[in-house]
């Protein structure tokens, strides 16, 4: 059954139900009182105030020990006011007393879903379809907003391996630290390694030896920001195109600018790095 209540009361009849089944959804904060308690009153209030502040982002589920001892007794219930926090079917914290709502909701926040625990989820739907180029903008957004989390780095990293971006996939492995280095950063470390390996053509080799013997040459160049686009290379490819606009706006009758604008607007508007190269095209257009 699917609960969409923010604050219920349990008996026997639905204990199995929504403190077991209800937490494997959502955390399900179990709150024993009773009508003598004079701390469970001054408590009450301020679960029942969250459970409607945040919306069903939990259950509240109120349990009277003197009505109900049998559910008292199986969670080991001594004293009241007794609050639990039960996730996955498991108590996983909790507290016994009257609580400040400031430590009350500091308890919460440890176990209810983040905003970026959303992005994430969406990010991976987008990758299970296939849609890895969609799934970039909530899965960086989500690895900013986490403060890079462990596992939103990794399906971050995911995402830019498949789109080609290999620059920005290895700058987002580099973030990892050398404790956290597990079997599936390794794993993408040595994707990233494959795919430089067979971006680098002999026509690319080709076209670096000569811009790097005819440094003015234009045509070469931009040339070469096409191959390293085809290859991921998207900073090395806009910085060679944008090189060649400061000293010639239009040059190869405006297919540079062209091909600036399209690699821009291949990266997704809200990219960091389309918007960078955007304000530094605009420079120069005004």
């Amino acid at each position: 059954m699917f609960v969409t209540e923010s604050i219920v009361n349990i008996d026997e009849t639905n204990a199995a139900e929504l403190l077991i089944e209800e937490s494997h959804r959502r955390p399900v904060v179990v709150d024993f009182w009773a009508d003598w308690c004079g701390p469970c009153k001054s408590l009450m209030p301020v679960l029942e105030k969250l459970a409607n502040e945040y919306a069903g982002a939990f259950l509240l589920a109120k349990v009277n020990a003197d009505e109900q001892p049998m559910i008292s007794q199986q969670f080991g219930v001594r004293s009241l006011p007794t609050v639990m926090v039960m996730q996955g079917g498991q108590p996983v914290d909790g507290f016994v007393g009257a609580q400040s709502e400031a430590q009350v909701r500091e308890l919460l926040e440890k176990y209810l879903p983040k905003p970026w625990d959303g992005l994430l989820e969406e990010g991976q739907a987008l990758m299970a379809a296939g849609d890895f180029s969609s799934a970039l903008s909530p899965l960086r957004q989500a690895f900013e907003d986490s403060g890079q989390r462990h596992d939103i780095t990794l399906a971050y990293a995911h995402a830019l391996l498949e789109c080609n971006r290999l620059d920005d996939a290895e700058a987002v492995l580099g973030t990892v630290r050398m404790a956290d280095q597990d079997p599936a950063w390794e794993q993408l470390v040595a994707q990233l390694k494959l795919k430089r390996e067979a971006a680098v053509t002999p026509e690319m080799a080709a076209l670096e030896e000569r811009l790097e013997a005819e440094p003015g040459n234009h045509d070469v160049r931009h040339q070469l920001a096409v191959q390293y686009t085809n290859a991921g290379y998207f900073r090395e490819a806009l910085e060679h195109l944008i090189t060649i606009l400061r000293q010639d706006l239009n040059h190869a009758d405006g297919a540079t600018k062209k091909a600036l604008i399209d690699t821009i607007a291949s990266l997704g508007k809200s990219d960091p790095l389309a918007a960078e190269y955007q304000r530094k095209l605009y420079s120069l257009l005004y």
